[in-house]
């Protein structure tokens, strides 16, 4: 449903960097020296579970229906099993539902809905910060520690702080009330929004709108784009501060693991 025209070189950076696939947990399907199928897989501790996910799986149309599909999922599972992972985890597009059915019939269920917004214009999110609160450029390190510590919400894969910190595309920015931290923003270049969070003892006080505010006046940013799942809060705030709702939304799926050891320990 998505066509990618993309070089080798486009399809490692996209693929093998943030996104957390690797070469050695995917599988390509072969029909005598022609590939046919992919499917990509990274392993990662998410949400403090081992976890691998399914980044991608393709198959050409000529060999749809034909068991290619189901062959490299069991080699996905397989993977994880070997690699002691707990639970496997994948995105699908809201709509495409061969893709899951075929899903479903594995044993995944769909767990949270992630929706995405945009904003087109930034002009209104320039708030000139006063004496209470000061909004200033921080570092990776300040703002992993600071956010591991309230993670009051689930973020999907390409928001998780594992994603962050393998990308060179963030910056970071921290509110602040008399030198005390109360919100932290992760934002790309182009204006992709990973991480936007207060703390709740200081919500309501325009510190999210300041560390918006701030990012688009010192990246030059026009427009403002962000994924999040089933945070009815968060997407409310960017409801109110003109950002839209795109119709595309994809589901997360997962599929819980047995131990690799289990019949061992029976």
């Amino acid at each position: 449903m998505i066509r990618f025209q993309l070089t080798m070189e486009q399809f490692a950076d996209r693929f093998f960097g943030p996104e957390g696939n690797a070469r050695e947990h995917s599988f390509v399907a072969l029909r005598g020296n022609e590939p046919v199928g992919l499917i990509l897989g990274g392993i990662r501790e998410y949400e403090g579970v081992p976890t691998m996910r399914c980044g991608a799986l393709a198959v050409i149309p000529e060999e749809r229906g034909r068991g290619v599909s189901r062959r490299l999922m069991e080699l996905h599972d397989q993977e994880a099993v070997s690699r002691g992972c707990r639970q496997l985890y994948l995105e699908v597009i809201a709509g495409n539902e061969r893709a899951i059915s075929f899903y479903d019939k594995l044993g995944y269920r769909k767990v949270y809905e992630l929706s995405y917004f945009h904003l087109k214009d930034t002009g209104h999110l320039r708030p000139v910060a006063g004496k209470e609160m000061a909004v200033r450029r921080t570092e990776w390190a300040s703002f992993e520690a600071w956010v591991a510590q309230r993670r009051y919400f689930h973020l999907n894969w390409q928001n998780d702080l594992n994603s962050i910190r393998e990308s060179s595309a963030f910056s970071f920015f921290r509110a602040a009330i008399n030198d005390e931290t109360v919100g932290m923003l992760a934002i790309t270049g182009d204006g992709r929004i990973s991480v936007l969070l207060v703390d709740r003892r200081f919500r309501g006080r325009g510190a999210a709108t300041m560390l918006l505010g701030t990012a688009a006046r010192e990246l030059n940013l026009s427009r403002m784009s962000v994924s999040l799942a089933n945070n009815a809060e968060m997407e409310g705030f960017l409801l109110g501060r003109g950002f839209q709702r795109d119709s595309l939304f994809q589901y997360e799926m997962y599929l819980s693991l047995p131990r690799a050891n289990s019949a061992e320990m029976l």
